[in-house]
């Protein structure tokens, strides 16, 4: 309304205003008579006014649809309608004030349309998304006109292009018509194909530009990015320094997420330091990026100041900072960020409540988490986004409510890709392996939707729970298929699956053959050996890993040390723990602490353990006392075992393995009356054992056996033959430890109970089913007892068999009667 009197008053004539209030309401194209009559009629005075008009002002001022059909009209009527020029510029500004059918009509009316004309339409369907729309209107530039495409065209069609189908075609028509040299029609194309997840062939299309502007290297680096090569994206960020192109703001929020990845404290520095020197640290997207960036490196004291330096902050900025402080740990300064956010006039968004979702799984509170799920409810989020569906699917797995997650899983109505891998990493980090690989096989039968990266970094490690060696190869094979088999995650998960699966040679193969820039892999290959009780060979490769200026983060110490615990490596552990504190200047965590109690436990220096405890500058947690325990329990050490167990259940009171743990203290000494007292009391706290079992893979199928249980079919025969291999263990000068039986029952029963074990069935049920001679490989979810693990030695010099047993500490391969443990385990 203010531009129309303004356009009343500049032309000071009361005809065109009664004409501009004719048009404002609706429409500016069905009076076409009366129009005709104030085109062919109008005085000379106000013809004159009318050219004397500021008509380029007039098209910046139109903000709302009804002024700019007012001056539409105010065109009309000055005849000036068809001036391609205008009627082009007509055509942007009602796609610009969202009304694209408008925009349409107009261009539909332009007679002789150019160039202009065209890229103007394709450009606003675009930017009004209508995709199919705008790929239409430039095929019909291409077969009903005389006007051929320009290199504005491309790059605007290109946005329109959502499948591989129709970026091929422009790219031939891009060729056809020798545009490819061109620098925006190059860099287009880069930015579709690694859209597309064709990042080699937009780096073939980069390495061909004859010349590249700074928007070219923008795209190469932010299309490594966007598909997970980080390391390539650094390669093409060096190189642009190399020639001496200067970055941008883009190029900075583009190269710092490559820094997290990579582990590159040092680069992410260096362009903060460029950013700093160059003024872009004003800008706000540049900060918000290395808030990030910085947050994933672990420096969130770096994060904060940044956040605290900021002069403008967006909703961005406040949900990096928050996540920053989610992503490390410190969930009372999100929790204090998010209600000072508030205060300062944000409302939350979907990302927003992603990070306080993990904030509430990391918190443990149940209680927050169903506020949390019911607020999302009411805002109706659920329903609209996959994204918020998805965090609180891994909300609830996190928080061990499983069956919860399930539900809001089946209640995402448009479920993609990552909503299927969050839920098989839910049930595999919840032991659910069997479970995981179900919905997996679910996922594989879902049409429109193909398993991704993500997708085998989680099923993956159900398969090593499981010891699907068979299972793991398959997805070894999508991997290859797919060209993911060179990504550091998927490469690292399958390095943990075969050396889970006992084939520890073709973990070191795959490590061989991928990337080693990242602390990741070799974190894998070391934690690979230690559990095989290659504690030697571990510190080997960690020196191999120093010796090209990989850094080891955190992860490579806990690796590393419970390494040096597996093969009773003493010293090697206490210099290692010496290392990682006073050369890298990493803190030790509870983890590092639980490793070296572990480490002194299992060597039977309990006294040392338990001072180190007493050092420790932090309260030890359950798995600190929970290893101070287990040795105790190994070396028989009664009084500091019932000591550990207080301190433990003062931090744990729901974990019915360490209740196990102090009754089996106390059954090796005969105490049963003791015994009994504390399985009572894990009974009225509810709490259950965790059932012992032990699975082999047959021919692709996984068998189970539970300690004690006769259902499988092959039952009997399972029992005929441990009774023959109890005779020849017997030949060979076996005597049952009946130390190991934590039952008051009678010898025979006691014999009885121990060949019933899980991992004896399944044995017995291996050496039925395959070959003479042929390996088996059990895998175990308990610690293997020590009689079995005598057994299991004599049966394989009986049947001259490998035996690979994996149980919940290590792995054991044993052959001639030898096992790779040494006894030390």
């Amino acid at each position: 309304m203010v531009l129309k009197l303004r356009l009343v008053r500049l032309l000071n004539a009361k005809r065109i205003s009664n004409v501009l209030s004719s048009f404002q309401p609706c429409y500016p194209f069905t009076s076409a008579a009366a129009l005709a009559s104030l085109q062919t009629s109008p005085d000379d005075g106000f013809q004159h006014k009318i050219k004397d008009f500021n008509f380029s002002t007039l098209f910046l001022s139109c903000t709302k649809i009804y002024l700019a059909k007012c001056l539409h009209a105010l065109l009309l009527v000055s005849g000036n309608a068809q001036n391609i020029f205008f009627s082009t510029r007509l055509v942007n500004l009602y796609a610009d004030v969202g009304d694209i059918a408008s925009s349409s009509l107009t261009f539909e009316r332009i007679r002789k349309k150019n160039i202009f004309a065209w890229n103007s339409m394709i450009s606003s369907y675009v930017r009004n998304g209508c995709i199919q729309e705008a790929l239409d209107c430039y095929y019909q530039l291409l077969t009903t006109s005389n006007v051929r495409p320009d290199f504005f065209t491309f790059p605007v069609v290109l946005k329109a292009c959502n499948d591989l189908k129709h970026a091929r075609k422009i790219h031939c028509w891009v060729l056809k018509l020798g545009f490819d040299p061109d620098v925006f029609v190059a860099a287009s194309l880069i930015h579709k194909y690694s859209r597309l997840g064709l990042v080699g062939d937009a780096h073939i299309l980069f390495d061909k530009m004859p010349v590249r502007d700074l928007g070219s290297w923008n795209a190469m680096i932010s299309g490594f990015c966007q598909n997970g090569k980080a390391a390539e994206a650094l390669d093409v960020f060096e190189e642009m320094n190399w020639k001496g192109m200067k970055m941008d703001s883009v190029t900075v929020s583009s190269v710092l997420p490559v820094c997290a990845p990579l582990n590159d404290l040092v680069m992410g520095m260096l362009i903060h330091m460029y950013v700093i020197k160059h003024g872009l640290d004003f800008d706000v997207f540049v900060s918000n990026a290395l808030i990030n960036m910085y947050a994933k490196l672990g420096c969130l004291g770096s994060a904060s100041r940044i956040f605290d330096q900021m002069v403008v902050r967006d909703l961005v900025s406040w949900n990096s900072i928050i996540s920053a402080h989610e992503q490390n740990n410190d969930i009372i300064s999100a929790l204090d960020l998010f209600a000072e956010m508030k205060l300062n006039g944000f409302k939350p968004d979907l990302l927003t409540l992603v990070s306080l979702a993990s904030i509430v799984s990391q918190s443990g509170d149940c209680q927050i988490s169903r506020a949390l799920h019911g607020f999302i409810m009411r805002q109706g989020w659920l329903t609209e986004d996959s994204i918020i569906g998805n965090a609180i699917v891994d909300m609830y797995a996190k928080l061990g409510n499983i069956d919860s997650a399930r539900k809001v899983f089946e209640g995402i109505p448009v479920k993609d890709v990552i909503s299927w891998n969050t839920l098989i990493t839910g049930y595999t980090q919840n032991g659910l392996a069997s479970e995981a690989v179900e919905v997996y096989h679910m996922l594989e039968g879902c049409s429109g939707i193909a398993p991704d990266q993500g997708t085998l970094v989680s099923i993956l490690p159900a398969y090593s729970h499981l010891g699907a060696l068979q299972h793991g190869m398959r997805i070894h094979g999508r991997s290859i298929k797919t060209g993911l088999h060179v990504d550091v995650f998927v490469g690292t998960c399958l390095i943990d699956m075969y050396s889970k699966c006992g084939k520890l040679d073709d973990a070191m193969y795959l490590f061989l053959e991928m990337p080693q820039r990242s602390s990741v892999p070799w974190n894998a290959i070391i934690s690979s050996h230690g559990i095989h009780g290659h504690g030697e060979k571990a510190l080997m490769l960690f020196q191999k890993m120093q010796d090209k200026d990989v850094k080891p983060d955190h992860v490579t110490f806990v690796s590393l040390l419970s390494a040096c615990s597996h093969a009773g490596l003493v010293e090697q552990g206490k210099w290692c723990f010496q290392l990682m504190q006073e050369h890298y200047g990493i803190i030790p965590s509870l983890k590092h602490y639980g490793c070296m109690v572990d480490l002194l436990g299992r060597a039977g220096q309990l006294d040392s353990a338990y001072e180190f405890i007493k050092s420790i500058p932090v309260k030890p947690d359950a798995s600190i006392w929970g290893a101070l325990l287990g040795a105790c329990r190994i070396h028989g050490n009664v009084e500091l075992g019932a000591f550990a167990s207080n301190r433990l259940f003062e931090v744990d009171s729901e974990n019915a393995g360490y209740y196990v743990l102090l009754s089996n203290i106390y059954a090796n000494i005969g105490k049963w009356e003791v015994v009994d007292n504390v399985r009572s009391l894990a009974k009225s706290r509810g709490l259950k054992k965790t059932p012992g079992w032990s699975s082999v893979e047959l021919n692709n199928k996984v068998h189970v056996f539970y300690t004690g249980n006769r259902s499988h079919p092959q039952i009997e025969e399972i029992y005929n033959e441990l009774r023959v291999l109890l005779a020849k263990m017997k030949s060979l000068g076996y005597v049952p430890d009946f130390s190991f039986v934590l039952q008051d029952v009678e010898e025979d029963e006691k014999e009885h109970i121990l060949m019933s074990h899980s991992e004896r069935l399944a044995i017995a049920f291996g050496i039925i089913n395959t070959p003479t001679k042929t390996p088996i490989r059990i895998f175990k979810n308990l610690r293997v007892c020590g009689d079995c693990h005598n057994a299991t030695k004599l049966i394989s010099k009986i049947t001259e068999r490998e035996l690979i047993v994996r149980d919940s500490n290590r792995f054991h391969l044993i052959k001639d009667g030898n096992c790779s443990c040494g006894d030390y385990w």
